[in-house]
């Protein structure tokens, strides 16, 4: 086991150092949203600026919200940029082209046409990822495709399609069936009759089976997904092609009123949604898009129903959760690990958290079994009471009555802290100078005035603001910042300035070259045609 938890330290380590880094870019949401982000393939872009630390902010541009690689969208453009009307002509072709091939209506058409077919018709092309009805055939002759596609595969299409395995834009590491097993029931135990299945296709295909099985549910699913091979197997109230990192629907206003409709329905009631994000997103944005999401949801409640909140669950790593509870104050994680036995240390667990590990089929790190890491750092984060979620005691979980919430048998409560405190199964040691409970292998550092490894660097550096170093507040908030945008600015357009006067010198100086240049070249000739004149006439 020892290698396991040294393999979790590091990537722990890595989420900290994510916070306490000394450079990074960051998502600027521009206090005018009327506007208009400028467009790529992907909807509208985000602005974000490079921080350094210590130093001031640089000049702002737009990029694409969903892709952090410029391999799969190079969309780049400064804030003050000044584009001329063949440049924005040439990119709004290029958006064009990089839609899919077939629109949303056309793909309904073409999966209605699909399932008439009988079973040895239906085909199905792995190279182009698309259902083939018989016009298709000859131009797909060549390339490898499965025939006798039957109902339930095309019920299952995430196990047809190759996932892409890109983690800062797709991240399709999809869960395993057990997982969505889990889920499934939980969600039926707490009594949801809808989910929003945000990016969680393996959940979305999951409960539509049961709703058509012999032991019907009656629970629904939308699936909200930025793939959009889904849409050529589902039908227009199923499936909404979506960019969840700036809340675009590529489909336009029928797409968003189809989600809307999913979420109002009975006044908002029974409704809970459901999101796995690309670990390689960032959560500023993330937050922003569940927030209008959440918005949407509350247009169809009363105004006696305003402070309800929209439940959610939302799968994602756990050296998060400070950046999500700054957003979510009310979300908290389950202490519950559904397929193993071992505990994964969280530093900074909040009080009345609770954590969800999650298995996953394609993932090198996350899968279930001998081939795949025992520890992941995967957990849910929900805005349900923790105690409402009732946790098997088969497989080794409690109610502690003090935090009121489910909770593994080797987290014992400690009567300092009040709280059930290990995140590991080890237990955990209370700090008396932290005035918290700490893991084990730590000891308290007299020069850092706080627990750490003991083998920890005393000089790394601390959170705090960019730009004046001050500990007590952040870059976003600093009151120097005003400042030093003025400073910005003026810098940057004095070296335009100078940019351009010294553009303006050489043009200057080459014409004068110029012309000298061409008055000693007719000196030359004049002197050369003298001199022949000369000649002959001797």
């Amino acid at each position: 086991m020892a290698a396991p938890r040294d393999w979790l330290g590091s990537v722990e380590a890595e989420g900290i150092a994510g916070r306490q880094g000394s450079s990074g870019v960051e998502v600027v949401f521009p206090s005018d949203p009327a506007t208009p982000a400028p467009l790529c393939p992907h909807g509208p872009t985000l602005l974000f600026v490079k921080v350094n630390q210590g130093k001031e902010e640089t000049r702002r541009f737009y990029a694409c919200s969903a892709c952090r690689d410029r391999k799969d969208c190079n969309f780049f453009q400064w804030e003050d940029e000044k584009l001329s009307g063949a440049r924005l002509a040439a990119r709004e072709a290029h958006n064009q082209k990089c839609q899919p091939p077939l629109s949303r209506m056309q793909c309904v058409e073409r999966y209605v046409r699909f399932i008439e077919l009988s079973l040895s018709q239906r085909k199905f092309c792995q190279g182009c990822q698309q259902l083939l009805l018989p016009d298709d055939w000859e131009e797909h002759q060549e390339h490898r495709v499965v025939a006798d596609i039957s109902i339930t595969q095309l019920k299952r299409p995430s196990q047809l399609l190759y996932p892409l395995e890109n983690k800062k834009t797709n991240a399709q590491y999809l869960f395993t069936d057990r997982s969505c097993q889990f889920l499934v029931d939980l969600l039926s135990t707490l009594g949801f009759t809808r989910v929003l299945c945000v990016g969680t296709p393996r959940l979305h295909e999951l409960i539509r089976l049961k709703a058509s099985g012999e032991k019907k549910s009656n629970i629904k699913s939308l699936l909200l997904d930025i793939d959009f091979r889904y849409s050529q197997f589902y039908m227009e109230d199923s499936f909404c092609h979506y960019n969840m990192f700036n809340h675009h629907f590529f489909d336009g206003k029928a797409a968003l009123e189809v989600c809307r409709t999913f979420l109002q329905e009975d006044k908002g009631e029974g409704v809970i949604m459901v999101t796995d994000p690309p670990f390689g997103g960032l959560v500023e944005p993330l937050a922003v898009t569940f927030k209008k999401l959440i918005a949407m949801w509350k247009e169809g409640q009363s105004q006696d129903s305003s402070q309800k909140e929209l439940p959610i669950f939302w799968i994602f790593p756990y050296f998060f959760e400070f950046r999500i509870r700054q957003f979510f104050p009310s979300f908290c994680m389950l202490d519950y690990q559904r397929f193993h036995r071992t505990f994964i240390c969280v530093d900074e667990a909040m009080k009345y958290g609770c954590m969800l590990e999650v298995d996953y089929d394609n993932h090198a790190l996350y899968k279930h079994g001998k081939t795949g890491r025992k520890q992941s750092p995967v957990r849910i984060f929900t805005n349900i009471p923790p105690n409402k979620i009732i946790l098997p005691s088969e497989e080794g979980y409690r109610f502690c009555p003090l935090c009121q919430r489910y909770v593994s048998l080797e987290n014992q409560h400690c009567e300092h802290c009040n709280s059930c405190t290990s995140k590991d199964g080890r237990k955990w040691n209370h700090c008396f100078l932290c005035k918290k409970c700490v893991k084990p292998s730590w000891i308290h550092c007299s020069i850092c005035s706080h627990c750490a490894l003991p083998d920890h660097s005393c000089g790394a550096p601390k959170d705090g603001c960019f730009i004046c170093g001050e500990l007590d507040h952040k870059r976003s908030t600093c009151p120097k910042i005003a400042t030093s945008k003025k400073v910005n600015n003026t810098l940057f357009f004095r070296a335009v300035r100078k940019q351009k006067q010294r553009k303006s010198n050489k043009m200057k100086m080459g014409t004068t070259k110029g012309q000298s240049m061409n008055h000693t070249s007719a000196t030359r000739k004049k002197s050369r045609r003298e001199r022949a004149h000369q000649y002959l006439c001797s």
